[in-house]
């Protein structure tokens, strides 16, 4: 007989509430490059680390919350279906995020930026569920490839395949693309993993880490809670909104 789930259903409130940390940072991170965008600011939001330090900073928890969230969701047994159609809804607005830079940034629009790379980790994630505490280690692999990529390619120029548009997913790249967004499957795999393995330990070891029903959190908590349970429609929603109310104000000023 299957062991009780610790969790039995439903969604936990404090990795909402981390997904919400990153959506509010990601939301004031895009404002500020909308308004550079608009020339309402003068910022350098591909090189400065100020600017670069922190996109880091939330893809990471981004991914991060998503191993997490995967974690609960195997721990609650779902199904298959219920995966897959998760995963549709994520891989449906990469493709609304591609198609709405294609227009926006003709000449540097979105190939596979974060929610691109979150439907690929979803699939490895899901099918290494039970690779234990190795994913620390592969995840620490994961996170270096990138850097060995360059001497690599240098020590062997075959290798300079991984360069091409059709392998940049990769990660293993000694020039990054053109590109708004990029967030490939090295390093960002080995985030993923981690978040993964962390659930599953505290699932296992400190089950109330995690938090309660999302349901029950209170007041300005539900509110935030709230926003991590709706974070795609957020995303999706969030620059489109901004861009028009900023534009508008232009047109009225």
């Amino acid at each position: 007989m299957p062991a009780e789930p610790r969790h039995p259903g439903g969604r936990l409130d404090r990795i909402d509430l981390l997904r919400a940390v990153a959506m509010l940072w990601m939301t004031a991170y895009h404002f500020s490059f909308d308004l550079n965008h608009f020339g309402l600011i003068s910022q350098d939001f591909y090189r400065d680390p100020f600017w670069t330090t922190q996109r880091t900073a939330i893809v990471s928890l981004f991914l991060f919350t998503a191993g997490l969230s995967q974690a609960v969701a195997l721990e609650q047994g779902q199904t298959a279906a219920r995966f897959w159609r998760r995963w549709a809804q994520v891989a449906g607005a990469a493709l609304l995020v591609t198609a709405g830079s294609l227009i926006m940034f003709p000449r540097s629009f979105i190939t596979f930026g974060v929610l691109h790379g979150i439907a690929v980790m979803l699939i490895i994630v899901r099918l290494t569920a039970g690779w234990g505490a190795w994913r620390w280690p592969l995840g620490v692999l994961a996170v270096a490839a990138p850097m060995l990529a360059p001497p690599a390619m240098a020590a062997w120029p075959a290798l300079e395949v991984f360069n091409s548009p059709w392998l940049n997913w990769l990660g293993l790249m000694n020039r990054l693309p053109v590109t708004e967004d990029y967030v490939p499957l090295l390093p960002w795999l080995g985030v993923m993993w981690w978040g993964m393995a962390a659930g599953q330990w505290a699932l296992r070891h400190r089950p109330n880490w995690l938090g309660r029903p999302a349901s029950s959190a209170p007041g300005a908590r539900h509110a935030l809670v709230l926003l991590g349970r709706w974070s795609l429609s957020h995303y999706l929603l969030h620059q489109p909104v901004m861009i028009g109310l900023i534009w508008l104000a232009l047109q009225l000023r």
